[in-house]
């Protein structure tokens, strides 16, 4: 088997909760994802699940162990260095996208993701046709909207402008932080189904953090369980496809 993409070696969290007291809130962690892996991330609430995440991401320094990108050492890098190669959607659709620039405009932003160039703005209809192909890609008429602010976009519209927005570039990692979490039922599907279509496309590597569990089961090459600030279970594509859904809810109780 090639290398992996992300590796983390023994790896972990630790805060002070108080004055003086300590608090473990990732364990000792192990964990190898391999390019094209797409790994759903289950938990109870305080399982680590947000925790790994902002570890992978730079947002919070490990306390032990060592964190490979591609066979590089990304332990002490920042994490606006590490936003070059992970990208990152969040719950919250407002936070991805830039609410008084128009779509097209965050667009073309994400699009020069990690060059050194100057940034220009450009409104060529070259460049606002190749957009726009792109939003029709989407099915949720984002197209109709490319010059009008994000801010005045639906949720559902928002969190697809920041999915698109984080794929554009074909990042070397994709993080999906309860990304559909915020929106309604129906919006959920349309979102997930737009996710796995780009994760394909794009052959990406993902991990997707996900309360639904039909959507835990459904999507992805592997499934992680996490508990206590541990992975519990590491499940490959048939462990998975073997998983109910009674048995998938046990690991909550």
């Amino acid at each position: 088997m090639t290398e992996p993409i992300v590796k983390l070696n023994q790896v972990s969290k630790k805060i002070i909760n108080g004055i003086s007291e300590e608090k473990i809130i990732l364990k000792p962690t192990d964990l190898k994802v391999h390019s094209g892996d797409f790994i759903t991330i289950i938990g109870g609430n305080g399982a680590g699940k947000s925790t790994l995440f902002n570890l992978i991401s730079g947002s919070l320094t490990a306390t032990t162990g060592q964190l490979f990108l591609k066979n590089q050492n990304i332990t002490q890098l920042s994490e606006e260095k590490r936003a070059r190669y992970i990208s990152h959607v969040f719950q919250d659709p407002k936070m991805g996208t830039a609410p008084r620039m128009t779509v097209l405009e965050n667009l073309q932003i994400a699009a020069k993701r990690g060059e050194k160039r100057h940034l220009s703005i450009s409104n060529s209809e070259q460049i606002k046709t190749q957009f726009q192909k792109l939003a029709v890609e989407i099915g949720n008429g984002l197209e109709s909207h490319l010059n009008d602010p994000a801010g005045d976009l639906s949720g559902g519209q928002r969190q697809a402008l920041s999915l698109l927005m984080t794929t554009i570039k074909q990042p070397d990692l994709l993080l999906l932080d309860e990304h559909t979490a915020a929106l309604d039922p129906k919006t959920s599907v349309s979102l997930m189904q737009l996710t796995d279509k780009l994760v394909k496309q794009f052959g990406l590597t993902a991990l997707m953090i996900t309360h639904h569990m039909e959507d835990a089961l459904k999507y992805g090459n592997r499934l992680l369980v996490m508990k206590n600030g541990e992975i519990i279970e590491d499940l490959d594509e048939q462990a998975k496809s073997n998983l109910t859904l009674d048995q998938a809810l046990s690991y909550f109780k």
